[in-house]
């Protein structure tokens, strides 16, 4: 039996079909995917903190938005003492584990912080005076936590805000038990835990001259005795207007001279007024005195346009400076992914309502976004 033929124009009309499908499909196929990440791949590291929700699967938005903008993530509280290890070594790897699967998972570049803090510790750590007691802890949490995760976490904030705002060193717990020498103690048994991580010095305010001078002092120092160092992390909390391009530059100048990388390890733009005598970013700030006050609180329903344009530029302006000495920058970290969940809603006045980031409360970029991505990298 012959087959029967199709008609002519049933034959064409299937071709035409199919040929536009196949036309349709290479136009989305070569369309590139909008991702901050690739914008800047080659240039340095992009990525951000990110939430326990986030790591356990509870928010979905805010995963999404991290697997397909960012290449680095660091855990903004999962791996801070108070919550990994809060009784004499009982650790609690949950939360810990899930992130650097996460990271593992979508081939990221990982972050560990922080190994060594003063703050956020757990209670039994916190009023120690037995330098054997003290040294005992510190030992067992820096090998516990770097050994499991040796050669998955690519960098570790080993300590973080050490430095007192005029360049000395902080009165921590662990400087009156350990004396200054710890910060070097610290670094020493993570680079013997995991020779191949790269480790960082994390701290604010790394702006102010006097600060900025301590810390490269130690950086020095450290790279003269052999003591393995690979970068000092800036805590970028900053505003509309402070700290000038021209001190971010000298920020990133001054480090790179000292021998190390630069890290923007906490990168957010406050759009709100802050109390005249704060300190930097020092946790323990107390401002309850100010909460319910409009003056503090001035858009508690949205962002008025001009405000929008003045973040994306303010944005706009610090990348461009990035961009610029690329060569000297490892990594820029968004401290968190969307507004809401940002850390400056609730401080240093509680029940505020900010807008320092690149995607606002309902997970959408924002004209910063935009803006970046508008950004010449070459």
């Amino acid at each position: 039996m012959k087959k029967l033929k199709k008609p002519l124009f049933v034959v064409f009309l299937c071709g035409l079909i199919c040929l536009i499908g196949c036309a349709n499909r290479t136009v989305s196929d070569s369309k590139p995917k909008l991702s901050l990440a690739k914008h800047f791949n080659g240039l340095f590291y992009l990525g951000a903190a990110v939430n326990e929700n986030t790591i356990l699967g509870m928010d979905s938005k805010s995963k999404k938005i991290i697997n397909t903008q960012f290449n680095t993530i660091t855990p903004e509280n999962s791996l801070k003492w108070m919550f990994i290890q809060p009784e004499p070594n009982k650790f609690n790897f949950k939360a810990a584990d899930k992130y650097v699967e996460m990271g593992l998972k979508n081939d990221m570049y990982i972050v560990g912080h922080a190994l060594v803090w003063h703050s956020q510790l757990a209670d039994f750590m916190q009023n120690i005076d037995n330098p054997k007691q003290m040294q005992q802890h510190f030992e067992n949490h820096i090998q516990t936590l770097v050994s499991r995760f040796k050669g998955k976490i690519d960098a570790w904030d080993v300590v973080n805000e050490a430095f007192e705002e005029d360049g000395t060193l902080r009165q921590s717990v662990f400087y009156n038990n350990l004396g200054e020498a710890y910060i070097e103690k610290a670094f020493k048994l993570a680079h013997k835990m995991d020779p191949e991580a790269n480790l960082i010095y994390n701290d604010y305010n790394v702006y102010k001259p006097e600060k900025r001078a301590g810390i490269l002092n130690m950086v020095k120092q450290f790279i003269a005795n052999g003591t393995k160092i690979n970068g000092v992390g800036v805590q970028a909390h900053w505003d509309l207007k402070s700290p000038s391009l021209e001190v971010i530059e000298e920020i990133i100048l001054d480090i790179h001279a000292a021998g190390v990388s630069v890290s923007f390890t906490e990168l957010d733009i406050s759009v709100l007024p802050s109390p005249w005598e704060m300190v930097g970013a020092e946790v323990s700030q107390n401002f309850s005195k100010f909460e319910g006050d409009p003056a503090m609180d001035p858009y508690p329903n949205g962002l008025p346009e001009a405000v929008q344009d003045q973040l994306a530029k303010r944005y706009q302006d610090i990348f461009n400076l990035f961009v610029k000495h690329s060569d000297k920058i490892e990594r820029v970290t968004f401290w968190g992914v969307m507004d809401k969940h940002s850390w400056l809603n609730d401080w240093p006045i509680k029940g505020r309502t900010n807008y320092p980031l690149l995607f606002d409360r309902k997970y959408k970029p924002k004209t910063a976004y935009k803006r970046l991505l508008e950004l010449k990298t070459n």
